[in-house]
């Protein structure tokens, strides 16, 4: 049966793809030609697709008032990176089974992919009973002994209680009001139903305003959001990706249970090439989307270009920011085969537990303070602005509190003063501010820094990467090494002239290939190139956010004695 394009789209589940459709009718006919984002698309009636994939393009936007739009609102389009937070009302329309939410609501592996609901009536399990009104998180859906089934978290009496739901089960499930914010993008991504629009509050405008805004100055209401797909599909005969917008006057009808899907080219994401068995590589692609990018190697990987594919592995990188007073700061990752030196620049601590976390056997952490403190304890130190100390080790002390002997955390230091030193005692509760006072002149490879220092750790290049042809870093004025990560790669080279090899990363750099089943020549990689990747901010706060979490934080200062 027949549909149009939008009402498709809106009914399919992302794990039922690839689909293939063939054009019914539209404003597209007899081999007319539609072009978007610079690919030509024959969608004559008759044509035949491969649906690969699709995701929001745009959103269009509504202001509305208690749940309703506005009588005689306008529709306004939003860009994705429309600036400004949001928080997300709490839809009121209910999911009748665990199969609806699993279905419409986007779970996955990140905190934005654990969406909460709470059930009208009490819910009875083999061990377990959820609560009416309780908060039942998502955290994903699998495959259990034969049965699709999401694991759910309730957390009670601080205690996490973990369980499976079948998708068959059935109720009256709400969403949960979600106090967190989010940018658009966020919100396009995880937080919108599929066959659902989605209600939000804007929460900051992040004062971006301006007379081309399409919201009313100053606006802090609400908005109602119905997303615009972009829809990935491949065209018989063709090399390329096409880019349709779901909301194209097209009708379509789904043709999959009688065609032969293997006829067209087979496009392969970077995550899909990483997820084969190491024992199917080498193996030579053909770029059939390239990524977007001005920086080698990413302006050689062109549409239409072969390359090989050598291997796929983890490797390290340290993530690395520029030290800048504005909001403009530059974020960096730099593979270990970097082949620059830096000198060491001095670090600041906000408190004394800073100088604790800092300091480290190999050498004698000099500092000078830059904030005053005054002493509740005649057993401790009180600190003025530019009294410098060597900073030596933490212990207990016992001070006079109220008249009671009272045990707490200190650090242990030495106060330099003209001709001598002064052993004195500060509370690791202590608020300051310390800089740090640089003896070591020395230059450090970047494998050296992270064998030898703790993270975080400042730096300068001093003699900069000769092997790369521009070397971003050594523009810096300082950089913080803020940690080390490691990350997924594969290492490719362009077919024709294998004369030197690129590792590129799988999850940050969109790319579709289809496999060739040419030979490869050259097993050996040639030579690899470093390649210091510049990272925007979103992708910045996603390394952070998400791909550390294994990574414990360290414990918060002792509180200061009330």
């Amino acid at each position: 049966m027949a549909s149009t394009l939008e009402k498709f789209i809106h009914s399919l589940d992302l794990r039922a793809l690839p689909r293939v459709l063939q054009i019914q009718s539209g404003i597209y006919y007899q081999g007319s030609v539609y072009e978007m984002f610079g690919n030509e698309c024959s969608l004559s009636t008759g044509e035949v697709i491969k649906v690969i994939g699709f995701k929001i393009n745009k959103l269009i936007a509504r202001i509305c008032e208690n749940n309703e739009v506005r009588q005689f609102s306008a529709k306004v389009e939003l860009p994705l990176n429309f600036p400004g937070l949001y928080k997300v009302v709490a839809d009121k329309t209910p999911y009748v089974s665990i199969e609806e939410i699993a279905r419409k609501v986007s779970i996955g592996p990140t905190r934005l992919g654990h969406p909460c609901f709470y059930s009208l009536k009490d819910i009875k399990l083999e061990n377990f009973t959820i609560k009416h009104g309780e908060q039942i998180t998502f955290n994903s859906v699998e495959e259990l002994n034969g049965t699709i089934a999401a694991n759910c978290v309730v957390v009670r009496n601080n205690q996490s209680h973990c369980f499976t739901l079948p998708l068959s089960q059935e109720g009256e499930f709400y969403e949960c009001e979600d106090d967190q914010i989010y940018t658009l993008k966020e919100v396009a991504e995880w937080k919108i139903p599929k066959c659902r629009n989605r209600i939000v509050k804007v929460s900051n405008t992040l004062h971006m305003w301006d007379s081309s805004s399409p919201l009313p100055e100053n606006f802090d209401g609400c908005l109602i959001l119905m997303p615009v797909y972009e829809v990935q599909a491949v065209v018989k005969f063709r090399k390329d990706i096409v880019h349709i917008l779901s909301d194209l006057d097209v009708e379509v009808k789904d043709i999959t249970d009688c065609y032969d899907i293997d006829s067209f080219l087979q496009p392969l994401s970077l995550e899909d090439i990483f997820e084969r068995t190491s024992k199917e590589f080498p193996m030579v692609a053909e770029i059939m989307e390239g990524p977007s990018g001005s920086q080698k190697p990413y302006n050689l990987l062109s549409t239409g270009k072969e390359i090989i594919i050598y291997k796929k592995y983890q490797a390290a990188r340290v993530l690395a920011s520029e030290m800048r007073s504005d909001s403009s700061k530059r974020h960096f990752l730099i593979p270990m085969s970097y082949k620059g030196k830096f000198k060491r620049r001095p670090r600041e601590f906000p408190t004394a537990y800073d100088l604790e976390i800092a300091r480290s056997e190999k050498e004698q952490l000099h500092v000078v303070a830059t904030k005053a403190f005054s002493s509740p304890h005649k057993e401790i130190f009180a600190v003025s602005v530019g009294d410098q100390f060597l900073v030596q080790q933490c212990k207990t002390s016992e001070v006079l509190y109220e008249a009671r002997k009272k045990l707490i955390d200190v650090l242990s230091c030495e106060q330099i003063l003209s001709d001598t030193y002064k052993k004195v005692l500060l509370p690791m509760y202590m608020e300051g501010g310390f800089v740090e006072v640089i003896h070591d002149k020395k230059q450090y490879y970047l494998s050296e820094i992270c064998k030898e220092f703790h993270l975080p750790f400042n730096v300068k290049v001093s003699v900069r990467d000769l092997s790369i042809e521009e070397d971003v870093l050594a523009a810096a004025p300082t950089l913080q090494f803020e940690e080390e990560i490691t990350d997924s790669f594969l290492l490719i080279s362009s077919a024709s002239s294998p004369v030197e090899s690129w590792e590129i990363p799988v999850y940050r750099l969109n790319m579709l290939v289809h496999l060739l089943s040419k030979g490869v020549q050259a097993v050996v990689p040639p030579v690899t190139r470093t390649t210091v990747e510049e990272i925007n901010e979103e992708e910045y706060y996603m390394l952070r956010r998400y791909e550390n979490l294994t990574l414990h934080p360290p414990p918060r200062p002792p509180k200061k004695p009330k």
